[in-house]
């Protein structure tokens, strides 16, 4: 009963501005002038499906080379079918869960052909079901954030990262549920596992993330943190149901949930703001809550934390 009441209170506090309405009135209907990515590479994770495709295939048809990762190859080379310039489209099946998986990925030829202009980290799931991967990880966990963090991590490493590029982190406004918490985040234990409290943690810590790789890198790449707002995809459909049949008529469109990752690829403001996520186009405030601030932990210590579960 709790648990339901505090849903309703959520949707009811951000409906106006997550929805389809809230895009339409902060970005309007105009079409705006088609951004020109003509000779960047970019790197899309969970690329074949709703904001991910939506992506990829937008990037594409402004002239990039989209390096998309997926698990499926056939989903991969729908993808590539779907494409405007199916020559710049080039598939790379990965397990984003894995680890092992991941750090394949800079050492594809077509990976260092040259340095990534824009990254979008846009993979993500909300797992109902308690999943551990075969690395002994909650799958939730290894695929919202230890993964986004290796890769980076080691495209960052590799100079795989064109230091004028930007990493985009796509995060979700269920953030605004959760403080920064570290242990709980990776559950291992079935029985005290919940999807949705999960995937709040994860999307909390990618904005506490951003930050972190900002003061490292000191904007060579700049990272910036998003979010989409609420979007009808297959990932929603299947672990929300009773949330996308309450809201379908408002719900965006993934091309809607892609505008604003396209946005800050075209314009890169700079300098990266300090604390924020993007919404919109707008930098908005990254707590709604007094209670989501009062953490014991700091971003570096989440990176300390992320570092050693990646070196199992």
């Amino acid at each position: 009963m709790f648990r339901s009441l505090a849903s309703l209170f959520f949707y009811a506090r951000f409906v106006r501005s997550f929805s389809a309405l809230g895009y339409r009135r902060a970005v309007g209907d105009e079409d705006a002038p088609a951004p020109d990515f003509s000779g960047q590479t970019w790197l899309v994770t969970g690329a074949t499906g709703g904001i991910g495709r939506a992506i990829a295939l937008q990037a594409n048809r402004a002239g990039a080379r989209v390096l998309t990762v997926a698990r499926s190859k056939d989903r991969l080379k729908a993808l590539k079918a779907a494409a405007d310039t199916p020559g710049r489209m080039v598939p790379l099946a990965a397990d984003l869960a894995l680890l092992a998986d991941i750090r394949r990925l800079p050492s594809k030829r077509s990976v260092q052909t040259r340095p990534v202009d824009v990254l979008v980290n846009n993979v993500g799931v909300l797992l109902n079901d308690h999943q551990l991967t075969e690395e002994g990880l909650e799958a939730s966990f290894a695929t919202n954030l230890l993964g986004p963090f290796v890769l980076t991590e080691e495209l960052q490493a590799a100079g795989l990262l064109a230091a004028d590029g930007v990493i985009i982190n796509v995060s979700s406004g269920g953030m605004y549920g959760s403080p920064l918490k570290l242990e709980p985040m990776n559950c291992t234990n079935p029985d005290r596992f919940d999807g949705m409290t999960a995937y709040a943690m994860h999307k909390r810590a990618m904005v506490e993330l951003t930050r972190c790789w900002n003061d490292h890198w000191q904007g060579a790449p700049m990272a910036h943190v998003m979010h989409p707002g609420w979007v009808d995809t297959q990932g929603v459909r299947t672990a929300l149901p009773v949330f996308r049949k309450t809201l379908q008529r408002v719900l965006r469109t993934p091309e809607q949930g892609a505008d604003t990752v396209l946005w800050l690829a075209a314009q890169r403001p700079t300098p990266a703001p300090e604390g924020g996520i993007w919404l919109d186009r707008s930098l908005q405030p990254e707590h709604e809550f007094s209670w989501t601030r009062r953490s014991p932990h700091t971003a570096e210590d989440l990176v300390a934390y992320l570092q050693r579960l990646a070196q199992r």
